[in-house]
């Protein structure tokens, strides 16, 4: 190849993170043999940029003999990076750059096009009446098995108080912040947002409501979720804060209660589906974890009790989606950073949420909004 047919070739290549063609993103600075072999330089926004060593490979692929160099972004290739990012994520007919200011002299974040009435794009809430059910676990690993299904996924850990998915989806990066723009972490084919990639692991958050309002809102609708199948929201237990304001950012937000089979369980999840009903947020279903263990004898034993789940929908008049059973392997995956669907797919509790999530997806939306049906 000659040294414009690999730029050409090079600059054609999609990014992983932002998944977009390297030429468009501006990083592709030149290639060039004057060495006696080509020579291709990535300009990245940081020095850390992930998937790296995915870009040389492919790189690779098209030329054995190419060099890879990298270079660092300067200032204007950075704000270039930014516009072109806010620009792409713009509903449409927002612009980037035509928001209000937001106070600090900067133009405030156009509507992302995921959050357009007419966006494909799925919000499911992943609630529950209080802690201790496995709310994040079956959020995490719903969201993997949508994602190995084809789909593009976020997932958004709304939890700020009691952030739990940095550890649990094990990234090797975090994500990056370009300006007023963060984009998300990206590993099992899922892009992921929590307070936990901000804060150290042990220092609370100690925010009043409007705060948690506005940190919410800027991880809905700045960040790079570009237009995801679906974003899988993580919420904290409870009808606090985050439900509310979630009912305000994204009004279509499809809510899925998760409890555990005892009664106890199923009363208290029960307050949190009438909330989101209060809120005009459609409850879809109920998600019953911790159904059963299974002994090495082969027995199913009902450590919680059973029933609960199948309650808890008979009284919303929403279907049970799912069992997923307590297993050991899908409880030590969350604490090592190997979430039970990627890393033990052949499991009672794995096969369970890919269960799960294909009856989720078969559900279809909760409301279709349809551009020809606007009064104007």
């Amino acid at each position: 190849m000659t040294p414009a047919d690999l730029h050409r070739a090079v600059s054609a290549l999609v990014e992983p993170q932002l998944v977009r063609p390297l030429g468009e993103l501006g990083f592709v600075g030149g290639v060039d043999d004057a060495s006696g072999h080509p020579v291709v330089e990535l300009v990245l926004p940081v020095t850390n940029w992930p998937h790296l060593d995915t870009l040389r490979a492919a790189i690779s692929a098209l030329d054995p003999g190419a060099e890879v160099r990298l270079r660092t972004m300067d200032d204007d290739g950075r704000r270039a990076l930014r516009d072109y990012l806010r620009g792409s994520m713009a509903a449409e007919g927002a612009a980037a750059g035509s928001g209000d200011r937001d106070g600090h002299g900067h133009d405030a974040a156009p509507t992302p096009r995921f959050l357009a009435r007419d966006a494909t794009t799925r919000v499911l809430g992943i609630s529950s009446g209080k802690g201790g059910v496995g709310k994040s676990s079956v959020s995490l690993n719903l969201a993997i098995a949508l994602a190995q299904k084809g789909y593009g996924v976020g997932l958004l850990d709304a939890d700020v108080y009691g952030f739990s998915l940095p550890k649990m989806l094990g990234a090797a990066s975090d994500p990056i912040v370009l300006g007023d723009i963060v984009i998300p972490t990206l590993v099992h084919g899922v892009r992921c947002l929590s307070m936990g990639y901000f804060v150290d692991d042990d220092q609370p958050v100690i925010w009043r409501g409007p705060m948690l309002h506005k940190a919410i809102g800027q991880l809905v609708t700045e960040a790079w979720w570009d237009e995801p199948d679906f974003l899988v929201v993580d919420m904290p237990p409870g009808t606090g804060d985050v439900a509310l304001t979630l009912s305000e950012v994204v009004p279509r937000v499809e809510m899925y209660v998760v409890t555990t089979p005892q009664a106890a369980a199923q009363r208290v999840a029960q307050r949190s589906a009438l909330a989101a009903r209060k809120l005009k947020l459609a409850v879809r279903g109920v998600i019953e974890n911790m159904s059963w263990f299974t002994g090495d004898d082969g027995v199913r034993y009902r450590i919680f009790g059973e029933g609960g789940g199948d309650a808890l929908a008979a009284s919303l008049g929403v279907p049970l989606l799912g069992r997923i059973p307590l297993e050991p392997r899908l409880r030590e995956g969350g604490d090592v950073g190997e979430p039970v669907v990627a890393a033990a797919p052949d499991t009672e509790a794995a096969r369970a949420f890919v269960e799960l999530a294909t009856r989720i997806a078969a559900q279809g939306p909760a409301r279709v909004y349809r551009q020809e049906l606007r009064l104007v």
